[in-house]
């Protein structure tokens, strides 16, 4: 292919030269032709790139066919139901209700209902109408220690730092949030102007770098805290342990993204390198971490404060609830995130392998609470994957109060799932600082489609609860939803995550299924107290006899 290349170079300069005599004009050729040769000479003579060095100039087609892949599979290859995250369906369904245009489906399901997976609500014979009985239906969020509980719609924006979204998205989810009377989310990017301007309630997440609130040396600042915490649009205060696109794993902000005003937001130095760290420094033990709910309630006036966690080790959220047993020390909310993930970039490995997901992880801390006779106390929020009212209904069956969105709010707001959220390249103005794409975004026209995104997927939700008979969130259990397990069996969620007796993880006999997770938690350790005689001890237990 070189050869093939500098021959036919080669020919083509000697051709030119001889037809300009002929016919001067041709020279103009040179425009085009000449550029295309010197392109080609420098493939040849780089280093980086085989396939280029091998074939100058057409191996050129290679990266731009790579580039352009994403598009072609969303647009010419996808089937409606096959795209991921998200399918075409379900980005349709958000985009038709965030604009208020018709969302229903001709000619029957699309989905095959036979296959693995597949979920069904159970209606009944005796429908209501939902919404006769609960025309806004909402959840008040505060326990016994709060002074200011807060009336939480039970749909709202889950966490989206300014810096990851721009300053425009940022402002139309606040004012989507206004207009629709539900919560917005910061992020652990901190509380900015463009949270405020919109007068939407907000719930400020503070994170392992404490941005806003962050002392000089990267420790909690107290004061600065209780200053801004006070704030009449913060409605709740979020603590976050870890988030389900990479949990266990910290960040670093490049110095170059650390400009005057991300540095006045975070409360740190411009122009220099902001590391984020995988851990809290305001605690480190499962006591500590409810010391310091109890430090944030208090310095807030009395606000709902909880905290945010993607399931790890199970025994390390055991070890919190044995901690509320014995300090008597209650969040006004737990925040449960799945390990599939969320709009935060985040290496491969982490998105693909870390962390539990959401359906499992929800079950796991509604029993543990129930089991500890807590969750009288706690009010469970479900931050994960949501695009319709089944989405709403499935959560609240395994557990949830509220639920959270942040990549289908980001789709009402245009998002075209192009998958460039990390690059600063979104096309659509949303995931990006840079100015000429933000422009794109216009604040008064997006915040509409926020609320009506918002309002549309509550009513279907209410609608497909009437169809149950179900007059309330805290109604519906996990034998209305049935899964298809394989082709010729059907569990409900019950079937999967059977419910244990309230109080029964209190003292001893436990259920079989906690027994080891009750022996090696402890509440003042994160750490999982064991030898390795335990688990060989309980692999015997398990195991049947034989002989």
């Amino acid at each position: 292919m070189r050869k093939t290349f500098i021959y036919g170079a080669g020919f083509v300069l000697v051709g030119v030269a001889l037809l300009s005599i002929w016919w001067p004009p041709i020279l103009w050729s040179f425009l085009v032709i000449g550029p295309l040769i010197l392109l080609g000479a420098f493939d040849m003579i780089q280093t980086r790139q085989a396939i280029r060095r091998n074939f100058p100039l057409f191996g050129r087609l290679r990266y731009l066919f790579e580039s352009i892949r994403p598009e072609i599979q969303q647009y010419f290859v996808e089937s409606d139901t096959t795209g991921r995250p998200f399918s075409r369906m379900f980005r349709s369904v958000i985009y038709q209700r965030s604009k208020r245009v018709l969302d229903t489906t001709p000619f029957g399901t699309q989905l095959d209902v036979y296959d693995n997976n597949y979920e069904w609500l159970s209606h009944s014979i005796a429908a209501i109408d939902y919404f006769k009985i609960n025309e806004h239906p909402r959840v008040t969020v505060g326990g016994p220690q709060c002074t200011q509980p807060y009336s939480s719609s039970v749909f709202n924006i889950s966490a989206m730092s300014y810096g990851s979204l721009s300053k425009n998205a940022v402002m139309a989810l606040n004012e989507g949030a206004k207009m629709g009377g539900f919560y917005h989310n910061t992020g652990e990017g901190g509380l900015t102007d463009y949270h405020l301007e919109g007068g939407g309630d907000v719930v400020w997440q503070i994170g392992t770098g404490y941005f806003g609130c962050r002392q000089p040396d990267g420790n909690f600042d107290a004061e600065a805290f209780a200053k801004k915490a006070s704030h009449p649009q913060v409605r709740m205060i979020e603590i976050k342990l870890s988030q389900g696109a990479k949990p266990g794993h910290g960040g670093i902000l490049p110095a170059v993204k650390v400009t005057p005003e991300v540095a006045r937001i975070r409360s740190v130095e411009v122009a220099k390198e902001v590391d984020s760290p995988p851990f809290h420094r305001a605690f480190s033990t499962p006591i500590g971490l409810l010391e310091f709910v109890m430090q944030l309630r208090q310095l807030s006036g009395g606000k709902p404060v909880g905290f945010k966690l993607c399931i790890g080790h199970r025994s390390e959220f055991i070890a919190i609830c044995k901690a509320m047993v014995e300090t008597e020390i209650y969040p006004d909310f737990i925040a449960v995130d799945g390990g599939e993930g969320g709009t935060g970039a985040a290496p491969l490995e982490f998105s693909n392998s870390v962390g539990m997901p959401l359906r499992d992880a929800l079950a796991f801390v509604y029993d543990c609470l129930t089991g500890f006779d807590l969750k009288r106390h706690i009010k469970i929020i479900a931050a994960g994957k949501i695009a319709t009212g089944f989405d709403l209904v499935k959560y609240f069956a395994l557990g949830a109060d509220i639920c959270t969105s942040a990549r289908g709010m980001m789709m009402a707001l245009g998002c075209i799932q192009a998958l460039q959220c990390h690059a600063n390249t979104c096309p659509t103005g949303v995931a990006t600082q840079d100015p000429e794409l933000v422009k794109g975004l216009v604040v008064a026209d997006k915040r509409a489609r926020v609320a009506n995104f918002h309002r549309e997927t509550v009513k279907s939700a209410g609608e497909l609860m009437g169809a149950a008979g179900i007059k309330h969130p805290d109604d519906i259990h996990r034998v209305y939803i049935h899964r298809r397990i394989s082709p010729n069996k059907v569990e409900t969620y019950l079937d999967t995550y059977p419910y244990i007796p309230t109080g029964s993880l209190r003292q001893a006999p436990w259920p079989k299924s906690f027994e080891l997770l009750m022996k090696i938690s402890r509440p003042d350790s994160f750490k999982p107290d064991f030898s390795p005689i335990d688990f060989v001890e309980y692999s015997w237990a398990k195991k049947p006899m034989t002989g």
